[in-house]
């Protein structure tokens, strides 16, 4: 063992031996070895550090036991390998490779690769492992090669844009993305318009080069010239569909909306520019096959080890790098996911932007995509698309929801300090729950149920508060305004986002596949009998008190005008979310009656309860409601109680039961079908209940009574709802 005697560090040179860094570096270095034995046997008993030193905890003892193990420990890959792992500066020196004269096909297949890498980083490896393998993108002052510089400057500032995007908006997890830089230099020396500026001369040249090698007119075509211009268009559409994704980044990053437009007419160059990619990619060198052992194919100016002793000690194993022609399909959903999220600034009523942040995390995307939704979402300044209040947003949705009084300027209220103070006190306590719901949407999907479930809490406390200021401003209405009302007007608001999240918590678990289908009947039953009987009994209190403070301003309309004014028949704002919700009260209520069936027909297979049972899952299915006390939970024993059978006289058979369930769905089909202006929800909806309504049918007719073969349930049409299929 050498240690140094300074204490600087020495970052040159790491992969040398110990015998060569001695002699290169001026350090003096002193051999401990045989002294560091010594005091080991001499002083150190056995778990003598564990014991004494707060310093060495069980972490210490494990990384001990890994580190330097050719099994356990990844930096120790490179001793397997029978060739020399070099780092840019050897491979420089020992003329592996090119920093100046790069030809063509070269640089296509090197951009080609750094593409792959970029992506493969994106969905959640180390920087280490995936672009920083590119020796080039290690130091790009050493590059002569004009577009190989700018090409490894333009990727280096497309990664630390990335990973300060996707820091600040704080929506992933270990498994989503990893920032660490493992300390290299992400060209920071370097503004982005002299990137951006060097980009385009080398795209501008290749662009005279791909005029120069044009066929014209009645000329007999040179195979190499078109071989020629064909490459020079590779290098000049991957060099453009650099500029334009790092210039869309760079857009993201300014605080006015004018910047997300600029970014959307990027977006659609980008896209031209695959087609041209991918007709391109076999103009690229390929990797050199190599059969030393424990290697894989390796790319010039590509070292997959170069990194290796950065990693901790972990398993080794490589970063599986995607395929270049999935590269080109990644890049043309990363472009049609950022043209999504620059339409949510159209957008204006906080309903519609969670519903647009509902929508958009149900595709799964990429990280940095659901980074840049919430980014343009929430501004630096802390304010909507960095020009509205927050405050504001929540004022408008609980006009356009629920109209309170205290908010109509026709209000007595709407002027009175005492009743401004309540209103403008409870929508500051509204703005961090809120803001924390769209968040929450923006995490991925396993990691947003789990989030759900806690922010119960927060709108449980706001529900509180909500009706705590509901009964003061209706005490202050009363006495100024008595035919007006102003009961259950904010909190009518909040329980209406309490049952969302509630009913998104439930529904989830089947598209992450939690459940198993003997505890399908219970979560059915829950959302059906309870969840969306709640919500539609909110939504029609909410459409009352619009249709109510819709009258009263009427009257004083009518009052001041002598004219009389045709009544044109007006279209409820809450309808179609009514009317949504009892296609899906329907489906549930339909499952329900569907699995209870099968269950008496014996074609459910239940586990054999040893350490726990179903009532220890169905409580453990829905803790996280316990926190509400609106709605207020149903416990195992009330949910037995409710939902026996028995009760009935006589109690209903399976056949009578496929009669309901089948009812249920011909009631969700007729409700969807009456729907005007079908989205794709509304399809895929109907894409089950129809075949689920035959075989409902088949079933009560007695179709297959006698097999106790379990049914098959196909998510695929919906992710919530079954097709049920008979084996």
């Amino acid at each position: 063992m050498v240690m140094k005697a300074s204490v600087e560090d020495d970052d040159s040179g790491w992969e040398l031996s110990i015998p060569e860094k001695m002699e290169k570096s001026n350090t003096s270095w002193v051999d401990i070895t045989q002294d560091f034995e010594e005091a080991c046997r001499g002083e150190l008993k056995m778990s003598h550090l564990s014991h004494f030193s707060k310093l060495f905890g069980l972490f210490e003892a494990m990384s001990a036991i890994e580190m330097m193990d050719p099994k356990m420990d990844a930096g120790m890959i490179g001793n397997q390998v029978n060739r020399k792992v070099l780092n840019f500066e050897q491979a420089i020196k020992d003329g592996t490779i090119k920093i100046k004269d790069l030809t063509l096909p070269e640089l296509i297949g090197i951009m080609d690769t750094c593409f792959c890498c970029l992506i493969t980083w994106l969905e959640g490896h180390s920087l280490a492992q995936t672009v920083f393998t590119c020796l080039y993108i290690h130091n790009p002052d050493f590059i002569e090669d004009p577009a190989m510089k700018a090409f490894a400057l333009g990727i280096l500032k497309i990664c630390d844009i990335a990973r300060e995007k996707v820091n600040k908006a704080a929506v992933f997890e270990e498994e989503d993305f990893q920032s660490m830089t493992y300390g290299f230099k992400m060209a920071n020396s370097v503004t982005d318009l002299r990137v951006t500026g060097m980009l385009k001369d080398v795209e501008d040249d290749m662009q005279r080069r791909v005029k120069s090698t044009r066929s014209r007119q009645g000329e007999e075509r040179d195979p190499e010239v078109e071989l020629e211009h064909q490459q020079c268009l590779a290098v000049f559409s991957r060099v453009k569909f650099t500029r334009v994704l790092l210039t869309v980044l760079i857009a993201f990053t300014k605080k006015e909306t004018s910047a997300v437009a600029e970014a959307q007419k990027l977006m659609i160059q980008a896209a031209d520019l695959l087609s041209a990619i991918h007709n391109s990619l076999h103009h690229g060198i390929q990797a050199q096959n190599d059969t030393t052992k424990g290697d894989h194919p390796i790319m010039m100016g590509f070292e997959p080890l170069v990194n290796q002793r950065l990693l901790p000690p972990t398993f080794p194993r490589y970063a599986k790098i995607i395929k270049r022609e999935e590269m080109v399909n990644y890049f043309a959903r990363l472009i049609d996911r950022i043209k999504t999220v620059c339409e949510v600034v159209n957008l204006t009523n906080l309903h519609c932007i969670l519903d647009f942040f509902c929508e958009f995390s149900e595709q799964s995307p990429c990280v940095l995509s659901r980074s840049l939704l919430q980014t343009t979402f929430l501004v630096d300044n802390k304010k909507v698309f960095g020009t509205h209040l927050m405050q504001d947003m929540v004022k408008d949705a609980l006009r356009s929801f629920v109209s309170p009084p205290v908010l109509s300027p026709k209000c007595c209220l709407y002027n009175n300090h005492q009743a401004k103070d309540c209103i403008d006190s409870f929508v500051t306590h509204c703005v961090r729950p809120f803001c924390s719901l769209i968040q929450i949407h923006g995490h991925n999907r396993a990691r947003q149920r789990d989030k759900l479930g806690h922010i119960l809490e927060e709108f449980a406390t706001l529900q509180d508060e909500a009706e705590k200021v509901d009964a003061a401003l209706h005490t202050m209405l009363l006495k100024q305004e008595p035919q007006r009302q102003h009961l259950a007007c904010l909190g009518t608001w909040v329980l209406y986002h309490n049952l969302r999240i509630m009913i998104q918590y439930l529904l989830s678990g089947f598209e992450l596949e939690l459940y198993s289908m003997h505890e399908y009947y219970y979560i059915y039953w829950y959302l059906s009998e309870f969840l969306y009987a709640w919500l539609m009994s909110t939504l029609s209190r909410a459409d009352g008190s619009q249709m109510a403070e819709e009258r009263i301003m009427e009257e004083q309309q009518k009052g001041r005008s002598s004219k009389k004014t045709k009544k044109k028949k007006k279209v409820r704002p809450l309808s179609r979310e009514i009317t949504m919700s009892q296609a899906y009260q329907n489906m549930c209520a339909g499952m329900f009656k569907t699995m209870v069936a099968f269950d008496m027909d014996g074609k459910v297979r239940k586990p054999k309860f040893e350490l726990d049972s179903e009532q220890v899952r169905y409580e453990h299915r829905f803790a996280p409601f316990n926190s509400v006390m609106t709605p207020p939970p149903v416990h195992y024993l009330q949910f037995k109680e409710m939902s026996d059978l028995n009760k009935y006289s006589p109690p209903p058979q399976s056949p009578e039961l496929y009669v309901a369930a089948s009812k249920h769905f011909q009631q969700a089909k007729m409700i969807l079908e009456n729907v005007p202006n079908p989205d794709h929800e509304v399809n895929r909806i109907l894409k089950v209940a129809k075949p689920n309504f035959v075989v409902m049918k088949l079933l009560a007719g007695g179709h297959k009574k006698e097999s106790k073969v379990p049914p098959e349930f196909d998510f695929s049409a919906h992710k919530y709802f079954p097709v049920v299929k008979l084996v």
